[in-house]
């Protein structure tokens, strides 16, 4: 019996017809495998993964494996990004046990979960000869099994981190000052060599660093990267928005999956970039990148989906590469021609099979007005001629946390756009669209559930990443509409994760009344997406900013003391909790603006966004609007409206002039 046909993870569904008798994670699957006396199968994977759908095809869709599998172990199949938590003990088994991961991951666990052999990708041989191996060994070297599955557990146990330590500026500068020495000074990004991960975390980081600091060196560091990343096939020249990663060292070639949590925190850091320094090609790639996310990725619910498949139709890239000739088809000659040098697209190909994946080989930003309308034409006729092509398979799950990432990016994008004397969409109303589906759906007496799919709640519980990304992007709604509802919302999330997921001053990233593992996750550093306990302290860095209460700041404090060396030796894996701890030595800074109209206080509005420092709130709004915390007893000033710059509330004199709201922020 196959148990993944209800389920609300795509990637579960695509094993439904499996012949393995899958389970899905559960106490229930445990508690089969204690009955039977059986060890347990974890396969874990997501949807959009390549070998994850090789290993399916080679060995899951296999009978005479599947028979193996069910006479001799319990199966149990698992999403990575619904269950992050059992992803995170299993992986850290994983690479302790072989020095590297990756999914597929295949663990061989006891019935009480704990991992005695792991791996990632097995050939469907090597598989089967696994599967006659461990069983062997459960039968007959039991003891040798289980000792083996608690010395794992044991090793993967987190251990107490150093004593906390203040941030302080020169921490920062130094953390700074190594992802400098770490810069690619020839192909941008991070490292040498690839495969290269677009750093949107740390170029956060180090697009406040510069703006508090004036460093010239890092803010060129970002510009480098940013337009290398936006240059090369990473990122989609033609429907814009990244893919999850190259796998070279020149950005050119990418794994095609394109995930939404990557564009999002990509957007946040072009409107960054785009807002600092006016740089056309960052505006550019902030625009077609918030258009990619609400033509691609929103759900008919008012959500974000997570994924694009890398394969189509089991050809990785197959939607995306070209051919000089496909170019003449789609095109003509003329165009066809001037499409293949402003791409790159030559007969030999940078791809498979004499194929290239388009790059930005002209600077089409900097480009005369008749020769960008061409390229805009073009661009438009080869995204109309693929969208005829095959497509990726999409995972259409809603996930909390990349929803509230995307949240928070759609918020900033509305506020940059408008400032930079652009139209920016329905940007703002989109925030408030998913951020409406997250509360109405997604909370569950008052916690948060992880995913949804087609308008159906799952049953997986958020995890920290999820309460603190959701509170985050709650607090930024509250200052979009200016409605007390959801400063209150975000509110009870931060109090649900202190209590919850911090105990005895250690940050976990499950909660105390969660499912039970082997061992319980706290993992610090921010990888693809910020960890739990970053996302925590942005979160609390911003609510306390827009309530003036100080528990909350010194919380934030805390958090980040804790991971401070993290920070100052490892910021590569520290760029969010890099990113608040900015926010807490600029302030963080607090914005009210009084006005009984927006529209009468659109210099005052636009020059603040333009000018705050990062991690900075900004509230628009009638004086002492009821819930606003931020606009209480801040007046008018002789009837015209007025803007307050504050820190812990204690605020300057209140200006009424663009000009002079300019000079308190940059003083």
């Amino acid at each position: 019996m196959n148990r993944l046909g209800s389920s609300t993870s795509p990637y579960l569904r695509q094993h439904a017809a499996n012949p393995v008798d899958w389970w899905p994670w559960s106490d229930a699957a445990l508690a089969e495998a204690r009955e039977r006396d059986v060890p347990v199968l974890i396969s874990v994977g997501y949807a959009a993964c390549h070998w994850c759908h090789v290993m399916a095809h080679e060995s899951f869709e296999d009978p005479v494996i599947g028979a193996k599998i069910n006479a001799n172990f319990v199966a149990i199949k698992v999403d990575r990004e619904e269950h992050p938590d059992v992803d995170a003990v299993y992986m850290a088994a994983t690479q302790a046990m072989t020095g590297q991961g990756g999914w597929p991951m295949t663990v061989f666990a006891t019935p009480d979960g704990e991992p005695f052999l792991c791996g990632t990708y097995f050939p469907r041989a090597n598989f089967d000869r696994l599967l006659d191996a461990v069983g062997e060994a459960w039968r007959d070297q039991r003891e040798a099994v289980l000792r083996q599955g608690a010395a794992v557990v044991e090793a993967i146990t987190p251990t107490a981190l150093k004593g906390a330590q203040p941030i302080t500026s020169e921490l920062l500068g130094q953390a700074a000052q190594r992802l400098v020495a770490a810069h690619d000074v020839t192909y941008g990004g991070f490292g040498e060599g690839g495969p290269k991960f677009p750093p949107h975390l740390a170029m956060i980081f180090l697009l406040r660093h510069f703006q508090r600091t004036k460093d010239q060196e890092v803010l060129e560091v970002v510009q480098h990267t940013a337009e290398a990343m936006a240059r090369g096939g990473l990122y989609d020249q033609v429907g814009g928005g990244f893919h999850r990663y190259a796998v070279d060292g020149h950005w050119v070639v990418p794994h095609f999956e394109k995930m939404l949590y990557d564009n999002a925190l990509l957007l946040r850091a072009y409107a960054d970039l785009w807002r600092l320094t006016g740089d056309e090609l960052a505006g550019r790639v902030a625009r077609e990148t918030y258009e990619c996310l609400v033509r691609d990725f929103a759900t008919p619910e008012g959500g974000f989906r997570s994924a694009y498949d890398a394969d189509t139709e089991g050809v990785e890239g197959l939607t995306y590469v070209w051919t000089p000739a496909q170019l003449v088809e789609v095109l003509g000659e003329e165009d066809g021609r001037f499409a293949a040098d402003v791409f790159g697209v030559t007969a030999a190909g940078n791809f498979e099979h004499g194929t290239t994946v388009l790059t930005l080989a002209r600077d089409i930003d900097a480009a005369d007005p008749e020769v960008r309308d061409r390229w805009l034409r073009v661009k438009a006729k080869l995204f109309a001629a693929r969208r005829d092509r095959p497509q990726p398979a999409i995972d259409g799950k809603v996930v909390a946390a990349w929803n509230a990432l995307t949240i928070t990016a759609l918020g900033e994008y509305a506020r940059v756009a408008e400032a930079m004397g652009e139209d920016p969409g329905e940007a703002a109303e989109q925030a408030e669209r998913a951020a409406t589906l997250l509360a109405e759906l997604h909370l569950v007496d008052g916690k948060l559930r992880r995913v949804s799919l087609d308008g159906v709640v799952g049953e997986p519980v958020g995890v920290l990443e999820d309460y603190g990304c959701v509170a985050e992007a709650f607090s930024l709604v509250h200052q979009l509409t200016g409605e007390a509802v959801w400063l209150d919302r975000a509110g009870a999330l931060i109090d649900t994760a202190l209590t919850k997921f911090v105990q005895d001053g250690r940050v976990f990233d499950t909660a105390s009344d969660s499912q039970r593992l082997v061992t319980r996750p706290a993992d610090p550093t921010d990888n693809a997406t910020p960890s739990g306990a970053s996302a925590l302290a942005g979160a609390l860095s911003v609510y306390h900013a827009l309530t003036g209460e100080p528990a909350f700041r010194e919380r934030a404090e805390d958090i980040l003391g804790q991971v401070a060396d993290v920070i100052a030796r490892h910021p590569r894996f520290a760029g969010y909790s890099a990113a608040a701890a900015e926010a807490l030595l600029s302030g963080p800074v607090e914005i009210a603006i009084a006005t009984p109209d927006r529209d009468q206080a659109a210099d005052l509005v636009h020059t603040a966004v333009k000018n705050a420092p990062g991690g900075a709130v900004l509230v628009v709004g009638e004086p002492d609007r009821p819930g606003v915390p931020l606009l209480a007893g801040r007046p008018l000033i002789e009837g015209r409206p007025a803007a307050y710059v504050c820190r812990g509330f204690v605020c300057d004199r209140p200006v009424t002039d663009a000009v002079g709201l300019s000079t308190v922020l940059t003083a």
